[in-house]
């Protein structure tokens, strides 16, 4: 499949997957939606690739929704929005959560409405200074999609997730660094060197075991103490027995760099 919307690399281990439409601020269309998901297909099904880089291209990581894909004017027949969250991005917030590979995601510039709970779906975040995240949808009487009415007040707390979502005021990269919303906040010039670093390193780790990781402390909240105790006995017991778990006792006690597999 050939791509117009988005820009898909691979090497080193690394899917990178650049959106593809700087003069809208790298807004969704049905279009990207259907090249996105393609691409994630490519992705999953190389054994090669070991970790996934999500960006976008020029000064802007993604502004949401392209409002003129689906523009409806007063006195026209609605659109199901509804039909579009159900079917475009309810499935791709679900991709990036529990996707068998790390997530990084790296915020260059302005990330809007869906765009910016896009971000926050990915396992880590790395935004430049100037980057800021803004939840858009009170200002044309929507509420958060791709996740946000879900994922803001486990990041934010439910004080400043209201705040955000009522006022659709702009969170500079800085404060959601401050606040634990987004792993890393870096100067603009130093982004992309720090992104692709830690793809990599994600890369040439040991993926079992970063996978577990990402999938026990995403769904902690739904377990108990003792059902989380219990997932620790049993994922540790599975990783144990791992190349990868062999590997790293191997190269810890050799005093040399480890060599994973991902297996």
């Amino acid at each position: 499949m050939g791509y117009e919307t988005i820009i898909l690399n691979i090497e080193h281990g690394v899917g990178s997957v650049t959106l593809n439409r700087p003069d809208r601020l790298n807004s969704f269309t049905v279009q990207m939606h259907k090249e996105l998901a393609d691409a994630l297909d490519r992705i999953e099904a190389d054994s090669a690739v070991r970790s996934v880089l999500l960006t976008g291209a020029g000064r802007g990581f993604c502004a949401g929704q392209d409002l003129a894909d689906r523009a409806v004017a007063p006195g026209q027949e609605a659109v199901d929005l509804g039909h579009s969250v159900e079917t475009y991005y309810s499935p791709l917030i679900r991709r990036l959560a529990t996707m068998d590979r790390p997530v990084v995601c790296a915020v260059n510039g302005v990330a809007a409405g869906a765009g910016a709970n896009i971000a926050f779906a990915c396992d880590v975040v790395i935004a430049a200074r100037s980057a800021k995240f803004i939840q858009s949808f009170a200002n044309i009487g929507l509420i958060p999609d791709s996740g946000g009415t879900w994922v803001l007040p486990r990041l934010a707390g439910q004080a400043r997730a209201l705040g955000l979502a009522l006022t659709g005021e702009p969170l500079p990269a800085e404060r959601a660094e401050q606040w634990g919303m987004i792993w890393k906040c870096v100067d603009d010039a130093e982004l992309i060197g720090e992104v692709q670093a830690l793809a990599r390193r994600f890369a040439e780790g040991p993926t079992r075991g970063l996978v577990a990781t990402k999938q026990s402390l995403r769904t902690s909240f739904g377990r108990t103490l003792d059902e989380s105790l219990a997932l620790e006995r049993d994922l540790m017991r599975e990783l144990g027995r791992s190349d990868d778990y062999r590997e790293g006792v191997a190269a810890f006690t050799e005093k040399r760099r480890p060599n994973f597999t991902g297996k």
